[in-house]
Formats: structure tokens, C-alpha cells, sequence
């Protein structure tokens, strides 16, 4: 299938681009599927999966893992201590996973959600409380760059509906 000019590939997960890759090691081996969002463990060295409004520092490779260390396929989670390509820098094309609920359309901004998979982003605001206003001092002061959901980490190349189930989505990398 052509999805905005690019063809989805069947067993890999680099569609278009020329990423930086750095190999780390899978420390947590939980939901470690090629694809997901990733970032740092307990060490400078180790990966887990990127949990909702984490610190993604990229997309765990696949077709760029050394084959001792490469999963049989996409739907094959690396194990632990194996030594996996982390995708990042930006700018290509790359199938991620869009978590089960989500209904996106093409050009949708997408953050971290659980499981290294992504979500849509939400407009930014503040959150409501019950403590009535009674002036301006009192309404505070929105601080930090980085919303509650985390960053902006791709746009949707696809619209994609995972209503009911997590379904792959071919993205552009933001980090």
C-alpha cells in the first residue's frame, strides 16, 4: 500500500529517511516490540519502553539490529541483554503503533502513551480544580515547555483507526 508516496514495507520498520541509530541494551524486556517508543533505563546504556508521558528517547529498529540480536519479525519483542538499534534525530518515516482507542487522522500530532505506543495529542490547557478564583494572583502560572502528555514525538502519515485494537501506523519523527 503507498501511504503519502512512501510503500509500507512488510518486515521492516524504516520507511523513509536516513536516521541516527546508537545501539543500546534491552534492559526491561517488557512490550520491547520493533517500533515502539523507547527510553532510557537504569543505566546510560539500558532501554525500556516509553511509558505514557516519558522521556522517548527514540524508536526501538529492527532491520538495523545485528541479526544475533534481530526478533524473528516485527511482532517479536526483543529479550533481555539483547543489543538494539534505537532510531531518532528526526525528520523520517518510521511505523510505529497507535494504542487501542485511538481513531487519528492523517496529520494528527501524536505523543508517548503506554507500552511505548502512541496517542493523539491533546490541546494544551489547565486542568480544572474546585478552589474558586477570587483574583488574578490567584490563577497562577503555566511553567516548563513540556505539556502534561510530554512531547510532540511524531505526526500520523495515515489515518488510522485502533478503536478497538493497537494497529500499526506509518509516522514522521519528531525526536
Amino acid at each position: 500500500m503507498v501511504y503519502s508516496g512512501f510503500v509500507k514495507p512488510n518486515n521492516a520498520i524504516l520507511v523513509a529517511g536516513d536516521p541516527l541509530i546508537t545501539e543500546f541494551n534491552v534492559e526491561t524486556a517488557t512490550n520491547m516490540y520493533p517500533g515502539r517508543l523507547v527510553e532510557l533505563d537504569s543505566g546510560a546504556d539500558d532501554i525500556e519502553v516509553c511509558g505514557a508521558a516519558g522521556n522517548a528517547i527514540g524508536w526501538l529498529g529492527y532491520e538495523q539490529a545485528n541479526p544475533e540480536f534481530r526478533p524473528a519479525n516485527r511482532a517479536t519483542a526483543y529479550v533481555a541483554n539483547d543489543l538494539a538499534p534505537v532510531l531518532y534525530g528526526g525528520g523520517f518515516v518510521i511505523i510505529g503503533r497507535l494504542a487501542s482507542g485511538q481513531n487519528v487522522a492523517k496529520d494528527t500530532r501524536l505523543v508517548a502513551g503506554a507500552n511505548g505506543e502512541l496517542i493523539a495529542a491533546t490541546a494544551a490547557g489547565l486542568a480544572a480544580g474546585s478552589t474558586p478564583v477570587t483574583s488574578t494572583a490567584a490563577t497562577g502560572v503555566v511553567t516548563g515547555s513540556v505539556g502534561a502528555q510530554g512531547m510532540i514525538v511524531a505526526i500520523a502519515m495515515e489515518a488510522v483507526n485502533a478503536s478497538s485494537a493497537a494497529a500499526d501506523i506509518v509516522v514522521r519523527s519528531l525526536i
